[in-house]
């Protein structure tokens, strides 16, 4: 049975296998994930439609697949078998005379000569993915292997042995590349960026090259808010079995300045402005490959709890690679806490088609005027605004960011306004 890469989602045509989940010669149970592949969104196991032996994986870790693309093949029956070549191996002890004459050269010219099929070394889909990420060349590494398959552990032992040796000494009329110009003899790492990494790259690049972005700032007295969670936490701990966080306030006020400000829960398709009637917010979490906006749904219908709960699960969901297309699309704002990492201030790219979002920073305490003659150190926080000119003026972005400053140095009012 053929194992091809399924249908991904709307517009997404090829991904990238981001490791094998079984090897050849494994044995699969019907519906067990064999394979992980890596969308521009998601990760996706793919499993096995019937029981049998992995018998062989047509691409490595870290190639490049189509839909519809034959990736592996699984031979019906229960108990694993060896990979062909092995056997092959094992029960014919003889050599042809060309194996036995290449079996007389040095290590690295078996690894040359020997190990390639059209010029390509045969190596384990591992070794092929750790050789991209160290920019190793596989036709220069030696292996033990008999069969001449190079191995994980022979591209970590090239890696440690001088890489110069490796590579032909340049000519003297031969011109220097720009990176040994800049630092000849520097230690450098070479890693391959992530198909996720790579499209966050794209959109945040082409947001900043079709969007007309500005960003407003304000500064929140964080006071009534750290006072009303001290005074209801445990309560609300006990009733909801999840902590009462600044992010469902700033949910909360985001939705009721979105209602009041319609332009900023929008999107521009051609040359028409589609207002969003529904609050769908999107909570931007850190993930192992980068940035991830997974969305809380309806976040005008729920309360406090639900929405603390909500971007809980998201936020583990994103941590464990475990985000659906579903959890990441359809947003119409998205709010962003760099202040989780320390930052003051910052001015946040919009998450396209998207028109605003909303920039959380580190509360510090600063000393405030409470009058003229007064001043007292508050918990202090800048909130950044970044908008979309083209049909959200300045007006209205600030508008909106003191509309959010008002309610959540008056949190009650949230009860009457969202």
């Amino acid at each position: 049975m053929e194992i091809k890469v399924p249908e991904l989602a709307e517009s997404i045509t090829e991904g990238t296998v981001a490791s094998w989940l079984k090897q050849p010669g494994d044995h699969v149970e019907k519906g067990e994930a064999i394979v992980e592949l890596e969308t521009d969104k998601v990760n996706i196991e793919v499993p096995s439609d019937e029981a049998g032996t992995l018998t062989e994986v047509m691409a490595a870790e870290g190639d490049t697949v189509r839909v519809g693309e034959t990736i592996a093949v699984i031979s019906a029956g229960g108990e694993a078998s060896k990979p062909a070549a092995t056997e092959t191996a094992q029960e014919t002890p003889k050599e042809t005379p060309k194996a036995e004459e290449k079996a007389e050269q040095p290590v690295a010219a078996a690894a040359t000569e020997s190990t390639s099929v059209a010029d390509r070394p045969i190596a384990s889909p591992a070794a092929r993915k750790l050789a991209r990420e160290k920019g190793i060349d596989l036709a220069q590494v030696a292996t033990q292997d008999p069969l001449g398959r190079i191995r994980v552990q022979d591209v970590a032992t090239f890696e440690v042995a001088p890489r110069e040796q490796a590579k032909p000494a340049p000519t003297k009329h031969a011109a220097p590349t720009p990176a040994q110009a800049a630092a000849p003899g520097k230690p450098e790492e070479r890693i391959k960026m992530s198909r996720r990494r790579k499209t966050i790259a794209n959109r945040l690049v082409e947001v900043q090259q079709t969007a007309a972005m500005l960003t407003t700032f304000n500064e929140i007295d964080m006071s009534a808010v750290m006072a009303l969670r001290k005074r209801r936490q445990e309560k609300f701990v006990k009733e909801n079995e999840v902590k009462l966080g600044f992010m469902s306030f700033f949910t909360k006020a985001a939705v009721a300045a979105l209602k009041k400000m319609p332009y900023l829960n929008a999107e521009i398709q051609g040359d028409e402005i589609v207002l969003k009637k529904f609050y769908d917010i999107g909570i931007a979490v850190s993930a192992p490959d980068g940035l991830v906006v997974p969305v809380v749904r309806d976040a005008d219908k729920k309360n406090f709890a639900e929405i603390e709960k909500d971007i809980i699960q998201l936020a583990v969901k994103a941590r464990d690679n475990k985000l659906g297309l579903s959890d990441l699309t359809g947003g119409t704002f998205t709010i962003t806490n760099g202040g989780t990492f320390g930052s003051l201030m910052s001015t946040p790219i919009l998450n396209g088609p998207q028109v605003a979002i909303l920039g959380m920073h580190a509360i510090n305490l600063r000393p405030i005027a409470i009058d003229a003659e007064r001043m007292e150190n508050r918990p202090m926080m800048y909130v950044a605004l970044s908008y979309d000119h083209r049909i959200v003026d300045g007006k209205e972005a600030v508008t909106f960011l003191k509309h959010i400053k008002d309610l959540l140095e008056d949190p009650e009012s949230l009860i009457f306004e969202a």
